[in-house]
C-alpha cells in the first residue's frame, strides 16, 4: 500500500506495519524517512536491529533465514535491507515476494532502494513492494527548483527561524537543489542568526564563515575556465582536510549535467531548452557559467571526462591504481580547459 511521505509521521504513531519500503533518489529525504521509521520502532519495543546490504554477491537466503529464526536478544526486532542498485535479480525478486506475502512475526522489515520506475513497479516483485497488503510503500519525490524555496522556508520554521525572501533565494541559489547542503546551511544559520530572522547579511556571513576554500567555489572556478585558481582551491581543500569523495561528488555532478547538455545540444536541441529539461534543471544564474564550459569540449569529450571521474571513484575505493588527489587535479584542469594536462595514471 502506498503511504504519502507527508502522512508518515502520523502513521507511525499507530500500530506499525510488518514491512516498510522507502524508495527515492534524494539521500536526505530518504534517510530522514528511514530514521523516522527506526525511531518509531524503538519506541514500540523493537530493540534488536540487523542490517543486510544486497550487493551483487548477496545471498538472499539469509534474509528469509533471519525472518524465520527466533531473536536471541529481544522480543521484537528490525531487519534492514538496503538495495543500492534497485535491481534484486531473479533470486532477490523471489525472496522479496515470499517475505512480503508472509512477513515474520514480531519483526519489522525496512527496505531502502532507489526510485522504482514504472516498469519495475509492474513486475511481480515490484507489485509486492508497492501493493502488498502488509507493506507500506513510501515514494520519496525530489524537491524541484520551484519548490525549493518553500522547502527551505519549512525547514527554517522547524528550526524556529524565519527568513527574508531574498535570504531564502540566496540559500536556494547556493545549494542548487542539493537538500543535504541546504540542511547543512540551515544548521550553520542557527548558530549565526541574531534573533529568529535570517537576513541576506546572515546568509552571506555564513558563506564567509565556511571553509576558506569552498567546494562550490572550486566547481565555479573549473566551469569558468580558471585553471590556476581551481588548482589553488583544490590544494586548499586538501590542506583543510576535505576528503576526495566530497570533491569528486561535486565535480561528477557537474560532469553528468554537462555531458547531458552537450549531447542534447549536439542533436540540435536549443541550449535554453536543454537547460530547462536537465535533471536537476540549471538555474538561470548558472546558465552563463555552464554555457562557457560547454564551449570547451564536445559531447564525446565530456563523456570521456565523466568516465575519468568513475575511475577516480575506483581509486578512492582502492579498486584501481593511482592517487585520487593527482587524478582530481588532472580532472579539474581538463574541465577548466587546460590542455597541458597531467598524464593519466
Amino acid at each position: 500500500m502506498k503511504l504519502a511521505p507527508a502522512q508518515l509521521n502520523k502513521h507511525l504513531q499507530g500500530v506499525l506495519a510488518p514491512v516498510y519500503v522507502v524508495s527515492g533518489d534524494d539521500p536526505l529525504l530518504c534517510q530522514e524517512a528511514a530514521d523516522a521509521i527506526r525511531q518509531a520502532a524503538r519506541q514500540q519495543g523493537f530493540d534488536e536491529r540487523q542490517v543486510f546490504s544486497a550487493d551483487a554477491n548477496f545471498d538472499w537466503g539469509t534474509l528469509l533465514q533471519a525472518g524465520a529464526s527466533l531473536s536471541l536478544f529481544a522480543q521484537k526486532r528490525v531487519l534492514e535491507l538496503r538495495l543500492p542498485s534497485g535491481k534484486p535479480g531473479d533470486k532477490g525478486a523471489a525472496a522479496l515476494i515470499e517475505y512480503c506475502s508472509r512477513p515474520a512475526d514480531d519483526t519489522l522489515l525496512l527496505i531502502s532502494l532507489p526510485k522504482l520506475d514504472g516498469s519495475a513497479q509492474k513486475t511481480k516483485w515490484g507489485k509486492a513492494l508497492v501493493e502488498g497488503p502488509q507493506v507500506q510503500f513510501i515514494q520519496i519525490w525530489p524537491v524541484d527548483t520551484q519548490q525549493l524555496p518553500q522547502w527551505i522556508n519549512q525547514r527554517l520554521a522547524q528550526a524556529g527561524l524565519a527568513a527574508q525572501r531574498d535570504a531564502v533565494e540566496l540559500i536556494a541559489a547556493r545549494v542548487e537543489g542539493n537538500l543535504l547542503a541546504a540542511a547543512q546551511e540551515i544548521e550553520k544559520l542557527k548558530l549565526l542568526a541574531d534573533g529568529n530572522t535570517i537576513t541576506v547579511e546572515t546568509v552571506q556571513s555564513a558563506v564567509a564563515d565556511s571553509a576558506r576554500f569552498d567546494v562550490f567555489g572550486l566547481v565555479d572556478a573549473v566551469l569558468n575556465g580558471e585553471a590556476a585558481h581551481a588548482l589553488r582551491m583544490l590544494e586548499g581543500l586538501r590542506g583543510e582536510g576535505v576528503e576526495p569523495p566530497v570533491i569528486l561528488w561535486a565535480l561528477a555532478r557537474e560532469l553528468r549535467v554537462l555531458t547531458g547538455l552537450a549531447q542534447q545540444y549536439s542533436q540540435g536541441v536549443p541550449l535554453e531548452k536543454a537547460f530547462s529539461q536537465a535533471k536537476p534543471p540549471v538555474w538561470d544564474k548558472r546558465r552563463p557559467l555552464m554555457s562557457k564550459a560547454l564551449q570547451r569540449h564536445s559531447a564525446q569529450r565530456w563523456g570521456q571526462l565523466l568516465h575519468d571521474a568513475q575511475r577516480i571513484d575506483a581509486q578512492i575505493k582502492g579498486q584501481a591504481q593511482g592517487s585520487p588527489w593527482t587524478s582530481l587535479t588532472r580532472l579539474s584542469l581538463l574541465m577548466a580547459g587546460q590542455r597541458l594536462a597531467l598524464p593519466a595514471e
